[in-house]
C-alpha cells in the first residue's frame, strides 16, 4: 500500500522487471518534463490559436502553481480535481501537481450533479477547479450545495471572476515560482492520475495510474506510433479530462518532448483552422468527430501536408468512414481500441488498408499484452473468440474505493477484464467480435447496434449513425436508427431505409422500427455518441407521438 491508499493489484516484482527491461522510466512526470525544457526550452509546449507557451515558459507556470498549492496544504497523495475546457492551464495542473506527489482527477466539462457528486466523493478530492459556470449551469454554487457531503473537499478554485471563500485559477499562477529544495521525492510507482471510465456502471468510476504506468504504458503507445525524426506534434479533439487525452501531458510533454495543440472546445471550422495553421501531424478524435470534418467541403481547400496521420478511438469505427477520413484528411489512419481501464491495440502506419478495416493491430506486449479468455477464465485456442483480456506496463493500480469493480474486472496478477468479445487471427492480429454488454434484445434474440450502424453510414448520404433501443410491450426492445445525413440530401423514409439495408445485406430480423434525424448526434462529455440521450429523447417522442412513429420517420 502506498501513501494514498491505494493498493497496487500489479504484483510488485512484475512492476520491477519491466523497469529493469528500460519499459519505465523510473522517474515522476515532473522531473521527465524538466528534462526536455533543459533540452529544448524554447521549443513550443502547448499552443493553441490563442497562445503558445515553450517548454521554459510553461515550467514558470508549473512552478508558480505548485508553489501556490504547497502554500495551500496541497502535499504528496491529495487529489485534485478538476474540469475544464481544453487549455494549457490543464497541462500544467497535471505537472504542478506531480511535482508535489500529489494526485490529479479530472473529468471532462458537461457533467451533471449526481456525477459530480459521486466523482468527487469517489476520488476523495481536496481541492476543486472548475468553470464559473457551463451550460447555463451555476458550477459554483452546485459545488457549494454538495460541500457538506463530500467530506474530503477543503479548496475551491474557479477559472472566471473572484467570488467568497473562491481561489481564482489566474490567482493561483501568480507569485514566485517554487524551489527544487522545497519538492519532495516522487515515487514513480506512486499514483498521480485517475483516469476516468463511465464503463457500463450506473456511476463513472476512477482508475489509478502511476507515474511508470502512465508515461511507461501511454507514454510510449505514443512512441511506437511515431516513428518519423520530426517533432510530435499532437492535436487532441477530445477534452484533455478523458482516459484518451491523458496522453497529452504525460505522453507528449514528459516522454517524447512534443508540442501539444488544444482548442477549447471541439468545433469543425476551428479544427481545419488548426490543422491549416498550426500543422499538427497527429489528430486524436472520436470517430464522430472525424465523420464531421471529413463532410466538411473546407477541408480540401486548405494544406494537409503537415498531416501524418489521424488517431481515432474512444468507439468502434466502421469501413466506410475510415476510407472517407483517409480520402479527406489525406493522410494515415490508426484505429485505437484502449479504455481507461487498462487496455492498448492499435494499428499502425504500416498495415495495409484491408487490415486498418478489419483488424485493430497487432498487441505490443512493451505497452499491453492482451490474452483472449473463455468463461472458465481459461485462454483459448488462437482464432477463437473470448474475452479480452489485458496485462502490460500501462495496466493502471487500480479502481479508486470501489473494490467491489476490482472484484469484476481484475484477475489474478492484476489481469484487466475488458468485457469485450474478440480473438487473435493467424497473423497474430486481434479482431474486436463485439461487447458482452452492448446488444439489444428483441422477442429474445440479441441484436448488435455496431452491425447495423456500420451497414447504415455505408449509404452515400449518410455522415453518421447511432442505432437504439426503445420499449416495446411485445417484443421487450424495437430498434431506432438517428441518422446524420449530408447537408442538402432528401431523407430516405422509413421504408426507404430499411430497404437499402435489407439489400446491403441485413437480414429482416435487424431492420429498425423507427427512424430518426438529427442535424448532428448528440456527444456526452468525453466526445462519443451520448446513446443515453438517444435513446431518452426517443422514448419521449414515443410516448407523444406513438401514431407518427409507425407512420414512418421522425425528423428532428
Amino acid at each position: 500500500m502506498n501513501h494514498a491508499g491505494l493498493i497496487d493489484l500489479v504484483p510488485r516484482d512484475m512492476r520491477e522487471l519491466w523497469a529493469s527491461k528500460g519499459l519505465y522510466p523510473n522517474r515522476s512526470v515532473y522531473d521527465l518534463f524538466c528534462d526536455h525544457v533543459r533540452e529544448h526550452p524554447q521549443q513550443a509546449a502547448v499552443t493553441s490559436l490563442e497562445r503558445t507557451l515553450s517548454y521554459a515558459e510553461l515550467l514558470t507556470q508549473v512552478k508558480r502553481l505548485a508553489a501556490r498549492f504547497n502554500a495551500l496544504g496541497i502535499v504528496a497523495g491529495d487529489v485534485i480535481a478538476y474540469s475544464l475546457p481544453n487549455s494549457w492551464q490543464c497541462c500544467a495542473i497535471d505537472l504542478a501537481a506531480a511535482a508535489l506527489g500529489a494526485i490529479v482527477a479530472p473529468f471532462p466539462t458537461g457533467r451533471g450533479r449526481l456525477d459530480i457528486a459521486s466523482l468527487l466523493r469517489r476520488c476523495d478530492a481536496r481541492m476543486i477547479i472548475l468553470e464559473s459556470e457551463h451550460g447555463g449551469v451555476d458550477l459554483c454554487a452546485l459545488i457549494e450545495s454538495l460541500r457538506p457531503t463530500l467530506l474530503s473537499l477543503r479548496l475551491l478554485v474557479v477559472d472566471g471572476d473572484a467570488r467568497q471563500n473562491w481561489h481564482t485559477l489566474d490567482s493561483l499562477f501568480t507569485g514566485e515560482p517554487i524551489a527544487a529544495h522545497d519538492l519532495p521525492s516522487v515515487c514513480p510507482n506512486s499514483p498521480v492520475r485517475f483516469l476516468i471510465s463511465s464503463g457500463t456502471e450506473s456511476e463513472p468510476k476512477w482508475v489509478a495510474y502511476s507515474h511508470n504506468a502512465l508515461v511507461g504504458g501511454r507514454g510510449r503507445f505514443l512512441q511506437r506510433i511515431h516513428a518519423s525524426d520530426e517533432s510530435f506534434r499532437g492535436l487532441y479533439l477530445m477534452p484533455l479530462g478523458t482516459a484518451f487525452g491523458s496522453s497529452a501531458t504525460v505522453g507528449i510533454l514528459s516522454w517524447l518532448g512534443g508540442t501539444v495543440i488544444v482548442n477549447p472546445q471541439f468545433d469543425v471550422a476551428q479544427t481545419i483552422q488548426i490543422i491549416s495553421d498550426l500543422k499538427p501531424n497527429y489528430i486524436f478524435g472520436v470517430p464522430t468527430m472525424f465523420q464531421r470534418i471529413a463532410a466538411d467541403p473546407a477541408l480540401a481547400h486548405i494544406d494537409k501536408s503537415s498531416l501524418i496521420a489521424i488517431v481515432s478511438g474512444g468507439a468502434t469505427i466502421d469501413n466506410v468512414s475510415i476510407r472517407r477520413c483517409m480520402q479527406a484528411f489525406d493522410c494515415g489512419f490508426i484505429s485505437l481500441y484502449g479504455s481507461a481501464d487498462g487496455v492498448n491495440c492499435h494499428s499502425s502506419l504500416t498495415d495495409s488498408v484491408e487490415v486498418i478495416l478489419s483488424k485493430i493491430g497487432k498487441p505490443n506486449p512493451d505497452v499491453c499484452a492482451i490474452c483472449i479468455i473463455d468463461e472458465n477464465g481459461h485462454e483459448v485456442k488462437q482464432g477463437e473468440v473470448g474475452e479480452i483480456t489485458a496485462l502490460g506496463p500501462m495496466t493502471p493500480m487500480q479502481y479508486v474505493n470501489a473494490p467491489e469493480l476490482d472484484a469484476l474486472y481484475r484477475g489474478k496478477d492484476g489481469w484487466v477484464c475488458t468485457g469485450d468479445l474478440g480473438f487473435i487471427d493467424n497473423e497474430g492480429y486481434l479482431v474486436l467480435a463485439g461487447r458482452k454488454k452492448d446488444i439489444i434484445i428483441r422477442g429474445g434474440a440479441n441484436i448488435s447496434p455496431v452491425q447495423i450502424e456500420t451497414v447504415a453510414v455505408s449509404h452515400s448520404d449518410v455522415i453518421s449513425a447511432a442505432c437504439v433501443p426503445v420499449s416495446d410491450a411485445d417484443m421487450g426492445q424495437c430498434l431506432c436508427l438517428c441518422l446524420v445525413m449530408r447537408e442538402g440530401v432528401q431523407r430516405p423514409s422509413l421504408a426507404e431505409f430499411t430497404r437499402y439495408l435489407h439489400d446491403q445485406g441485413l437480414e429482416k430480423n435487424k431492420l429498425p422500427e423507427y427512424l430518426r434525424y438529427y442535424r448532428q448526434l448528440p456527444l456526452n462529455p468525453a466526445g462519443k455518441v451520448d446513446k443515453k440521450q438517444l435513446t431518452a429523447d426517443v422514448e419521449c417522442i414515443q410516448n407523444q407521438v406513438q401514431t407518427q412513429f409507425h407512420a414512418g420517420a421522425v425528423n428532428s
